[in-house]
C-alpha cells in the first residue's frame, strides 16, 4: 500500500502527474481508435472500388460476347410476358418456304419445248397438255446510258430576204439543278441514293463507273452531292415549317467529323441533330440538322417557335427549352437497368430483373395499344399503366444500393427523369420511348462507318439535307431513288415564290414510274 504524503503541495504534484499520465493514455487510445476507423473506411472504399470494377468488367464482357437485346429473359420476374403467353394467340401461323418474286417486276418469258415430241413406247406424236412454270431472278449490273439533247434551231426566211441580219432561235434546254453539268436528274438521283441510302462511298462509285468506261472523278461526284444538298434547302425549310406545327417532336443527336472547319481541329467532334414527327403521325417528317456543337442553343435555334411536346433522352441540353412540355424515354431507363443486370456478378434474379419486369409490363400495354386510336390508347394507359408506374416508383424509392454502381445509377436516372417519363400518359399520340428517332439515326451511323467524315461544313449541311429527304422517304414508304429523280427534274422548273407542297415526299405520286 502506497503511503500518501501529508504535504498538500506534494499531493497536488502527484495528482497532476497522474492526470497527465491518464491524458496521455486516453490520447493514445483515441489515436488508435481513429486509426481503426480510418482503416475501416479505407477497406470500405476499396471494397466499393472492387465492386465497381467487377461490374465494369462484367458489363464489358457482356457487351462483347453476349446478345445485344434488351429484352427481359424469361424467368421469375417476367410476369408481363407470362401473362402474354397465357392469353390465347390470335396470330396466324406463317407459311414456310420460298417467298414468290414481286409481281411488279418485269417478266421475261422463255418457253422450253421438245424438238420432236413423240411417245417412247409407241412412237406416236405427243400433244401439249399443260405448262409447268418456275421463276429465276435476273440481275443486270448498273446500266449507264447517255441522253443526247438535240436543240432544234429556227430562222425566219422572210427576214433573211428583207433584213440585213436574221435572228436564229434555239429550243431551250430543260433546266437542271446543276447547269452545264454532264449529270442528268437520273444520274444525280443514282449517286445520292448510292451514298445516302446504300452507304456507298464516292470512291467506290467512281470504281463502278470506271468499269462502264465512264471517267468521272470523286471530286466531281462530291461537288454534285454538295450542290444538290444546298439546292434542296427550300424543301427542307418547308418540311421544318410543317414539323414545328405538329403537337409532338422527337429529338436525338449523334457525332460527325468535319475536317475543314474554321478555328477547329480536324479531329474535333461535331454533331448531327435529328428531329422527327411522332410515331403515330400519318405523314412523318425527319430532318437532320448539322451543328459543330452539342449545346442547348442548337436545339433552341431549330425549335424556335415550337410549343408542343418534346420527346428526348435525359441529355441536359434539351432541358434548356422552356416553351415545350418534356417527355422522357423509357427505353433509356430500360437500357440502364439492362446494363446493371449484365454488370451484376450474381446469376440469380435480383433487383435489375424486378425493374425490368415493371418496364416489360408497360411495354406489353403499348404493344396492345398500337392499333388503337390516340384517345383509346390514352384511356388504356390510364387504366393499366398508371398503377404499374406508381408501384414501380415506390419500389425505386425504397432501394438501398451502391450509388456509384450501375444499379444505383439506373435508379437515380429513373427517379430524376420520372416527371418526364409520365408525360406519355397525357396524350395517346406520345410514344413511351424515343426509339423511332434512334432508328432514323441508325442509317446515318452506318454510313458514317464507310465514309468516316465530311470534308467541309457545306458538305455536312448538304449531307444533312439529303439524309433528311432519304429518311422522310423511308418513313413514308417511298422509294428514295424515284423521289430524287422526280425532285431533281421538277425543282429546277420552280420559282423561289412557288408553292412546293406537291414536291413534299408524302405528296409525290410515284405510282406511274417507268
Amino acid at each position: 500500500m502506497t503511503t500518501l504524503p501529508d504535504d498538500i503541495e506534494q499531493l497536488k504534484a502527484m495528482v497532476l502527474q497522474l492526470q497527465q499520465a491518464a491524458d496521455i493514455a486516453q490520447a493514445q487510445a483515441s489515436l488508435a481508435k481513429e486509426e481503426v476507423l480510418v482503416a475501416q473506411e479505407e477497406i470500405t472504399e476499396l471494397k466499393t472500388q472492387i465492386q465497381l470494377l467487377i461490374e465494369q468488367l462484367n458489363l464489358s464482357q457482356s457487351k462483347r460476347f453476349s446478345s445485344k437485346s434488351e429484352k427481359v429473359a424469361k424467368g421469375t420476374f417476367n410476369e408481363a410476358e407470362q401473362q402474354d403467353i397465357a392469353e390465347p394467340s390470335t396470330q396466324t401461323t406463317k407459311k414456310t418456304g420460298r417467298k414468290p418474286l414481286p409481281e411488279a417486276l418485269e417478266r421475261e418469258v422463255i418457253t422450253h419445248e421438245i424438238d420432236s415430241p413423240c411417245c417412247e413406247c409407241c412412237q406416236s406424236p405427243l400433244h401439249q397438255c399443260g405448262v409447268e412454270t418456275s421463276e429465276e431472278l435476273k440481275i443486270i449490273p448498273q446500266k449507264v446510258t447517255v441522253i443526247r439533247h438535240e436543240r432544234v434551231k429556227y430562222a425566219c426566211r422572210q427576214c433573211e430576204k428583207t433584213q440585213t441580219s436574221s435572228r436564229i432561235i434555239t429550243t431551250p434546254k430543260p433546266p437542271s439543278l446543276i447547269p452545264k453539268s454532264i449529270g442528268s436528274a437520273e444520274a444525280f438521283a443514282a449517286v445520292v441514293t448510292a451514298k445516302y441510302v446504300d452507304a456507298l462511298p464516292l470512291y467506290r462509285q467512281v470504281d463502278i463507273l470506271t468499269r462502264s468506261g465512264i471517267d468521272i472523278s470523286r471530286a466531281t461526284l462530291a461537288n454534285w452531292c454538295v450542290q444538290l444538298g444546298m439546292k434542296v434547302q427550300p424543301i427542307i425549310d418547308a418540311m421544318q415549317s410543317q414539323l414545328l406545327n405538329e403537337k409532338l417532336i422527337c429529338a436525338d443527336e449523334t457525332t460527325v467529323q468535319v475536317l475543314r472547319e474554321e478555328d477547329r481541329k480536324a479531329e474535333t467532334k461535331s454533331y448531327m441533330w435529328v428531329y422527327r414527327s411522332g410515331e403515330f403521325v400519318q405523314s412523318p417528317i425527319v430532318i437532320y440538322d448539322y451543328h459543330p456543337s452539342r449545346a442547348g442553343r442548337c436545339a433552341q435555334a431549330f425549335l424556335s417557335g415550337f410549343s408542343g411536346y418534346l420527346l428526348t433522352d435525359g441529355y441536359g441540353a434539351y432541358g434548356t427549352l422552356k416553351d415545350v412540355t418534356h417527355a422522357g424515354c423509357m427505353a433509356h431507363v430500360r437500357r440502364k437497368f439492362t446494363d446493371a443486370q449484365k454488370a451484376s456478378a450474381s446469376k440469380k434474379a435480383g433487383k435489375p430483373e424486378v425493374a425490368l419486369s415493371y418496364i416489360a409490363k408497360l411495354y406489353a400495354i403499348e404493344k396492345r395499344s398500337k392499333q388503337l386510336s390516340a384517345l383509346e390508347r390514352q384511356q388504356l394507359r390510364q387504366q393499366e399503366a398508371v398503377p404499374i408506374l406508381a408501384e414501380f416508383k415506390t419500389w425505386l424509392e425504397k432501394q438501398q444500393v451502391l450509388p456509384k454502381g450501375y444499379l444505383g445509377k439506373a435508379i437515380t436516372y429513373a427517379l430524376n427523369q420520372w416527371p418526364k417519363l409520365l408525360t406519355y400518359l397525357d396524350d395517346g399520340d406520345i410514344s413511351i420511348d424515343n426509339n423511332v428517332t434512334e432508328r432514323d439515326i441508325r442509317p446515318f451511323t452506318t454510313g458514317r462507318k464507310n465514309w468516316m467524315f465530311s470534308t467541309s461544313v457545306n458538305g455536312a449541311h448538304a449531307s444533312a439535307n439529303l439524309y433528311s429527304l432519304v429518311m422522310t422517304c423511308r418513313t413514308n414508304d417511298i422509294s428514295p431513288y424515284y423521289y430524287f429523280r422526280h425532285l431533281f427534274t421538277e425543282l429546277p422548273k420552280r420559282l423561289p415564290t412557288d408553292d412546293l407542297t406537291d414536291l413534299m415526299p408524302w405528296n409525290v405520286d410515284l405510282s406511274n414510274i417507268d
